[in-house]
């Protein structure tokens, strides 16, 4: 039997690439992305579909809980795409967008529940420090536990933005003006993308954010 994905290659190769042949053909002589956007490895994700872009505009990056390390010596693989995108492809923005219902931030809220991965367990402590942020705030006997869910998904996208302007690379683009960071959160259900508004501290509707660069209805 054929996988779903298989079938989805050749429906490509015979309808979709056709159609985009110029694009692809430009695409071969190499990338020039706008954003480097780093996100969760999540299945329910789609980063083409949410942004509406097409192949070469973002530079992806996924990994579990949308986890950006803090900045050290040692290799990684989110280091390496963090560093390649700023030093040489030269990214304007870079974009870390979590989302509702999480299982890594569910996993770093309860990590009893994983404590038999050991991988999973120690990549998920890089959001150890969300799960303390919010229950300092929300405190321990939360009757609301998708609000605290939420909670700790905001400032897990908070954290690792933290963790992002940390990259030297990053710290001397963000110096000089010539990159910008931004904080997402991506609502399954509701289709709908927050930004985290650096100023006031808090998610707002994208389309909110951008009101006044949003073309015109009329």
């Amino acid at each position: 039997m054929m996988p779903s994905f298989a079938a989805g290659v050749i429906k490509f190769q015979r309808d979709v690439f056709p159609e985009k042949k110029a694009l692809f053909e430009k695409l071969s002589q190499g990338q020039a992305p706008e954003a480097l956007f780093i996100t969760c490895s999540d299945s329910r994700i789609e980063t083409g579909m949410i942004t509406q872009t097409d192949p070469g505009e973002l530079f992806v990056c996924r990994n579990p809980g949308n986890i950006v390390p803090p900045y050290k010596i040692d290799a990684g693989g989110v280091t390496a795409s963090i560093e390649f995108a700023v030093e040489v492809l030269n990214v304007q923005h870079i974009i870390i967008c979590g989302h509702t219902d999480c299982g890594a931030v569910q996993g770093a809220e309860h990590p009893e529940a994983v404590a038999h991965l050991h991988h999973v367990s120690e990549w998920l402590s890089f959001a150890s420090e969300a799960v303390r942020r919010v229950r300092a705030k929300d405190g321990d006997a939360v009757e609301d536990k998708e609000v605290h869910l939420k909670h700790i998904t905001q400032e897990n996208v908070v954290l690792q933005l933290e963790n992002l302007a940390g990259h030297p690379a990053v710290k001397r683009r963000m110096d000089d003006g010539t990159l910008q960071i931004h904080g997402w959160v991506y609502d399954i259900a509701l289709g709908q993308v927050f930004v985290l508004d650096q100023d006031e501290k808090t998610f707002i509707p994208i389309e909110v954010k951008y009101a006044d660069r949003l073309p015109s209805a009329d």
